[in-house]
């Protein structure tokens, strides 16, 4: 038991050790300006953890290896590593011509699921959600991501802009539905 045990954490520590290979490799390209590169090197790394996930069922029991069996430190480094790739994806889709909101929002909502404060994740949240015109939405992230950083002036930048374009969008609404009731 102890040798299976040893067996399966060899792979679990070469695969978070890849994955955190990918993810500083990403890092390097990004600040280097090669984002589609960075883009790819974070895909690497989520590969990697994703085969780790304990959240991911194995929809097919018997076929292929049985998931490993992480310590609470070998899961608390995967979630790190997962809310770092996909916040660093987001950040990285938020830089092509033209932004992948979307996906951006995709990105940053499972940051959000691993840490539900992270302000960098709540920002972005908030940035492509006003961007896809869902300013409510928007709304609610931009205020919890300045609850977390009051200082800062994108989001206080982007709070302002989601306000304008709620109070522009509730006029337009009372001018549409003015007449109905006469």
């Amino acid at each position: 038991m102890a040798e299976q045990q040893q067996c399966q954490e060899g792979p679990v520590e070469e695969r978070l050790l890849l994955a955190s290979t990918f993810k500083s490799q990403g890092n390097t390209c990004y600040s280097e300006h090669r984002v589609r590169e960075a883009v790819s090197l974070y895909h690497r790394a989520l590969l990697q953890l994703r085969s780790l996930d304990p959240q991911l069922l194995n929809p097919l029991s018997g076929l292929g290896p049985p998931s490993a069996k992480l310590s609470p430190q070998q899961l608390e480094v995967l979630q790190t590593l997962q809310a770092d790739c996909y916040n660093n994806l987001a950040a990285c889709l938020l830089q092509t011509c033209p932004p992948r909101y979307e996906r951006v929002y995709e990105c940053s909502l499972q940051v959000l699921r691993l840490q539900p404060c992270n302000a960098k994740a709540l920002y972005r949240a908030g940035v492509s959600s006003y961007h896809l015109h869902d300013f409510t939405t928007a709304h609610r992230y931009l205020t919890k991501a300045a609850s977390e950083q009051p200082k800062d002036s994108n989001i206080r930048r982007y709070l302002q802009l989601t306000d304008s374009a709620l109070s522009a969008s509730r006029e337009k609404e009372k001018q549409r539905y003015q007449g109905m009731f006469d």
